[in-house]
């Protein structure tokens, strides 16, 4: 049986957390460095208790919620290092897998401000991480995750900002940051008009329907549509418009998959809508093709001897990889910025917005970037 620890009282947490950054930042002083490395100190730590860090954001799993026949949800108690979330945000998750380290982008689907946080999974056909995580991510485990991140976000609840009238719209496994952002507004107490529109083949696809059934019971205000596309029909934007016949009127909170967030993002230029519309997706734009160079070009690197040469054709990742090298990355589609670095010289290609740059020390993200000369990176 995982043994069990209790959470640091909250002046405890943030002196933990007040202390670490600096002890961290001096360890990694070139002087300090020669005599111990932080990496030597971080699995001492480790061994002692599994939690422990002076730089990572550990999370031991406390309790795992089946929430559909596909879908879980991951109950965490995090370390000191944890910083908070707004609702909506997400995190990176680590895993080790097969002996490699990967990583992937969650939303968190907890209430921000909880003592313990969570994220929410739906497994994937053929996904390595969301299967390793159904399948083998248990009571006790502990995760590495990184801060929160994320724009997707209300307003501040002490701003006095949020809006009289809000939509809160998604479909499938949108509803993880869009849940979050629910749970948020019942704990402030809301007192303006909010609509909740999900939208799912059917009622056993329904993530979080329990607690969808407590909020609506606990907050009469609280307007929940439901649409099963397997009893009422494919759900369009004719639909949207007549279920919630005052959208103009509501500031609105988008997640879902891209069909959907397309048609209702034309729907606001199409009609003008003034009102303000916020989205996240998490799937990939379309990638443009490259322009490949025509003769090989060679990626370098400014702290290693290693490199590769690409033909410029595909992502750097993706080159670097066949080159069998294994830089850090989470989510390959450009969302998540683990792969994010410096490119110091060269010219590189923005594989989603076609974007052709030569300037030096720029920042980008080797999933989504391709060679268009020699390049040098800082990892």
């Amino acid at each position: 049986m995982p043994h069990t620890i209790a959470p640091l009282p909250a002046h405890r947490a943030g002196w933990a957390q007040s202390l670490a950054t600096p002890v961290a930042r001096a360890l990694r002083h070139p002087w300090v460095e020669s005599i111990v490395r932080l990496s030597a100190i971080e699995d001492s730590l480790q061994a002692l208790h599994p939690l422990m860090s002076l730089t990572e954001v550990r999370a031991r799993v406390v309790k795992v919620v089946n929430e559909t026949a596909l879908t879980k949800t991951f109950v965490l108690q995090p370390n000191a290092l944890w910083a908070g979330a707004q609702a909506g945000q997400f995190v990176r998750v680590r895993q080790e897998i097969a002996g490699r380290r990967v990583e992937r982008v969650y939303s968190l689907s907890s209430r921000p401000g909880a003592r313990r946080i969570a994220f929410t999974v739906k497994r994937q056909s053929g996904g390595q991480v969301s299967n390793h995580l159904h399948d083998h991510l248990k009571v006790g485990d502990v995760l590495t995750l990184s801060q929160a991140m994320g724009e997707f976000v209300l307003p501040a609840a002490t701003s006095n900002m949020l809006p009289a009238k809000m939509l809160l719209l998604s479909a499938g496994s949108g509803i993880t940051p869009v849940m979050a952002m629910l749970r948020s507004l019942q704990a402030q107490s809301y007192l303006g008009d909010v609509a909740f529109v999900h939208i799912c083949r059917a009622p056993d696809d329904l993530i979080f329907a329990d607690a969808l059934k407590d909020l609506a019971a606990r907050w009469p205000t609280l307007r929940l549509v439901l649409h099963f596309d397997e009893t009422e029909g494919r759900f369009t934007t004719d639909t949207l418009q007549h279920l919630v016949p005052d959208l103009h009127e509501r500031s609105t909170w988008l997640c879902g998959p891209s069909g959907l967030m397309d048609a209702v993002h034309q729907l606001w230029i199409e009609q003008s809508i003034a009102a303000p519309l916020q989205s996240e997706r998490f799937v990939a734009f379309t990638s443009l093709p490259a322009t490949a160079p025509g003769t090989p070009v060679q990626v370098r690197f400014v702290t290693s001897q290693k490199g590769f040469t690409t033909q410029g054709s595909g992502p750097l990742l993706v080159q670097a990889e066949q080159a069998g090298l294994s830089p850090k990355h989470g989510c390959r589609i450009g969302i998540c910025r683990s792969c994010q670095c410096v490119k110091a010289s060269g010219t590189v290609e923005n594989l989603q917005t076609g974007e052709v740059s030569s300037a030096p020390n720029e920042l980008i993200r080797l999933c989504i970037t391709a060679a268009r000369s020699d390049v040098t990176l800082d990892l």
